[in-house]
């Protein structure tokens, strides 16, 4: 296997190279060895912290094409992290109001559509993004049930085992529930479980990410999360952001390694949309200074009883 130069990758771009990897390895195997652990698609990618559990569809509005270009300099409007701060306390009060259903059963899975669309890196053609492109994924309540992702024709369906052993680190919706309530409690969880580049409060950024795109969080947890995210150092508001369904709200955003990682959220509601990704320097895999090189959106949301199944 070719390795990968991980010192030239953002630190929330590894997770999305590794389940790239993973899906490769899955094509060149036999159907009996498909399944795989679960990749967290990060900046590849619930309910988000915002969104009710009941599903949610949007109107799907034009996706950002490929190759699109953002004014990378920060605007005049563009906010200090006490701002950031601020914002984040607004989404947290919003997370808070938040009811998800009753009696949400173990043997239950939270169910994610996005839209997503993200930079690949293959041996011998450098750096592509992939078009724009529906994923799904049906994940275990407990993370003892096998769950299921289904993708483009290059991942296509995959099995998602169960998360055993258990870590402090799991998603699943179980493990989350138990998570600490206190934004101090919960920034020291985020700091020990969070890794994978060179900065770690970028590491600790791209974990928050990670849990509002696939994962379902109770309300006191998810407003925990945010006011702990209103703590890392560096991170700013962006006035306006797109999604890739075309969905315009406000970003909180941080930099690092040459790349802008974008959370979106609705203006008014505060309701989480997806994320963008946008180089604000030329980066080694050759994409350009405003250059998008990543971006997702949250379409629905809800809680099923078997993979598989739609709301």
């Amino acid at each position: 296997m070719t390795e990968l130069p991980e010192k030239d990758f953002a630190p929330g771009r590894h997770r999305l190279l590794k389940e790239h990897l993973m899906s490769e390895i899955r094509q060149s195997e036999a159907p009996a060895r498909a399944s795989v652990r679960r990749q967290w698609l990060r900046t590849g990618f619930a309910t988000t912290a915002v969104a009710t559990a009941a599903a949610v569809t949007f109107v799907l509005l034009t996706p950002s094409g490929e190759g699109e270009k953002v004014n990378t300099r920060p605007p005049a409007t563009q906010q200090p992290a006490g701002s950031a701060a601020t914002l984040l306390e607004d989404i947290a009060l919003a997370a808070e109001r938040d009811r998800l259903p009753e009696g949400i059963r173990d043997d239950q899975f939270v169910y994610v559509e996005s839209e997503v669309s993200y930079t690949m890196y293959e041996a011998g053609k450098g750096a592509r993004r992939d078009p724009v492109h529906r994923r799904e994924i049906w994940l275990s309540v407990d993370g003892l049930h096998t769950g299921l992702l289904r993708e483009d024709s290059r991942v296509g369906e995959v099995t998602l085992e169960p998360d055993l052993p258990f870590t402090e680190s799991s998603k699943n919706y179980r493990a989350l529930q138990k998570l600490p309530t206190d934004p101090e409690k919960m920034l020291r969880w985020l700091h020990r479980v969070s890794d994978g580049g060179k900065s770690h409060d970028q590491n600790v950024f791209v974990h928050v990410a990670e849990l509002l795109i696939e994962s379902l969080m109770p309300p006191a947890q998810s407003a925990a999360l945010y006011r702990a995210a209103a703590r890392i150092p560096g991170v700013a508001v962006i006035p306006d952001a797109v999604d890739a369904a075309g969905r315009h709200g406000v970003a909180v955003a941080r930099v690092d390694s040459g790349e802008r990682q974008e959370l979106i959220f609705d203006k008014k509601t505060k309701q989480f949309l997806g994320e963008r990704l946008v180089a604000v320097a030329d980066l080694s895999g050759g994409q350009k200074r405003g250059e998008v090189t990543g971006t997702s959106a949250i379409l629905q949301r809800a809680v099923v009883d078997k993979p598989g199944q739609r709301p």
